[in-house]
């Protein structure tokens, strides 16, 4: 039996002499964003559609067609599979009796442009899923949670077979499989995001007060108290999340800032950076974050914002956009700008039928497909209005279960979700917030 190398502790700072403050209690608004709202809403089907793409495409060698009953039940399909992929027929082909679904050309050229880029791009996903690793207290992650994750981290479909199998000295899976664990620590990759900004601009040294970036959408206002909470705020010492916060006051402002850094530094770990909040706390319990984690994001509205699209909630890392544009695109996100435009084709075909007298987007074929310049396919799923009609019942049901939910959200409401009751605790009455 193989027996992996002793981990060393994570190394614990010495006790900061700062005051404990309480948390801020005074209410924190929500203001709408509506060009991050468009980040997360220009995705709608990407996940289901990446996930339908690859049970048909990764497959050594692909099969043909396969049935349609044969596809992973796994995938989130918004309504019934059959109606989801008519929908994009120029991505999938339909050949009836029994009904059976195969990949077009289009799309098979598209997949191995992605699978090159994966296979060249193996070492900084490794860096990325190791840094992932060592801001676990625990040093493993489930790796259900890991395989969750794979979308957001930009891994291959394959990744516990193709990209874990060549980093021994990175990764091993624990005996009974059920878990991810570090093998070895690296001090180089301990530099968070906000750090290595940090050191670019400035002279900076471990424990100086580093200031989070902050924006906000125009038109919002905070509090003065709040404003003035914040000031203060900033100027704490920054804990790297990559060191021991174990030995932090409980519910204080730099136990608080410490968890703001480790979110902060999960999303900028992600290709897209952002993440559906549900799939974030469960990362966040993974990551042993202090109890009542989940209400930093809605009161940090300055360095993160939650998004209420498509039915879900979605926290994405403002610094990252400028209005509705990737300020540091990754190679990854360029393919999937590609499959987008992709299932965009799809549906005006899939449409032109139907009479809505929409304008025909000219035919690419494969050897054509791959843009000149994919910044043209980013602005044109970046544009402030939709670029697809949506007719499914579904999701137009989307949009009246979340008329509501909107409504309160321009009144100022901290949280709109069931399930961050300790959110509302700590706001106020969500039906009286203040504007934003």
């Amino acid at each position: 039996m193989r027996v992996l190398p002793r981990l060393l502790p994570r190394r614990r700072r010495p006790e900061l002499h700062v005051p404990a403050r309480e948390l801020l209690e005074a209410r924190v608004p929500w203001g709408r964003d509506r060009a991050l709202d468009h980040v997360v809403e220009r995705e709608r089907h990407l996940v289901p559609f990446l996930l339908a793409k690859d049970a048909l495409l990764s497959a050594t060698p692909p099969p043909h067609a396969v049935s349609l009953h044969s596809l992973p039940s796994t995938i989130p399909f918004p309504f019934r599979p059959l109606r989801f992929l008519q929908l994009y027929p120029s991505a999938f082909a339909l050949s009836p009796h029994p009904i059976a679904v195969s990949p077009t050309l289009r799309l098979a050229a598209l997949h191995a442009d992605e699978a090159q880029l994966l296979d060249s791009s193996r070492p900084d996903a490794a860096d990325r899923l190791l840094r992932l690793l060592m801001l676990a207290p625990a040093r493993a992650l489930p790796l259900h949670l890991v395989v969750r994750l794979r979308l957001d981290l930009g891994l291959a479909p394959d990744f516990p077979r193709s990209l874990l199998p060549n980093y021994p000295d990175y990764f091993a899976l624990s005996p009974d499989g059920a878990f991810l664990e570090l093998v070895c620590y690296r001090k180089d990759l301990a530099v968070s995001a906000l750090q290595s900004y940090a050191q670019r601009t400035g002279g900076y040294k471990v424990g100086d007060a580093v200031s989070f970036p902050l924006s906000f959408p125009r038109g919002f206002e905070l509090d003065k108290k709040v404003r003035k909470w914040l000031d203060d705020w900033q100027r704490l010492p920054y804990i790297s999340p990559y060191e021991d916060g174990s030995h932090l006051t409980p519910r204080s402002d730099i136990t608080e800032k410490r968890t703001v850094a480790v979110l902060h530094e999960v999303l900028s770990l992600t290709v897209g950076k952002k993440m559906e909040k549900e799939v974030l706390v469960k990362l966040g319990e993974a990551l042993r974050l202090p109890p009542g984690f989940r209400k930093v994001v809605a009161r940090h509205p300055g360095i993160f914002y939650l998004s209420h699209k498509l039915r879900k909630q979605t926290v994405v890392l403002r610094e990252s956009f400028r209005r509705h544009m990737l300020v540091d695109k990754h190679p990854m996100m360029g393919i999937r700008y590609q499959y987008l435009h992709l299932m965009h084709m799809g549906k005006e075909e899939a449409t032109k039928g139907k009479g809505k007298g929409k304008k025909r987007e000219p035919i690419i074929t494969s050897d054509e497909f791959a843009p000149t310049d994919s910044e043209l396919i980013e602005e044109q799923f970046g544009a402030e209005g939709k670029n697809d009609d949506d007719d499914e019942d579904e999701e137009d049901e989307d949009e009246e279960d979340y008329k509501d939910d909107d409504d309160d959200m321009e009144a100022g409401v901290a949280s709109g979700d069931d399930d961050s009751d300790d959110e509302a605790d700590d706001f106020g009455d969500n039906d009286h917030a203040a504007k934003g």
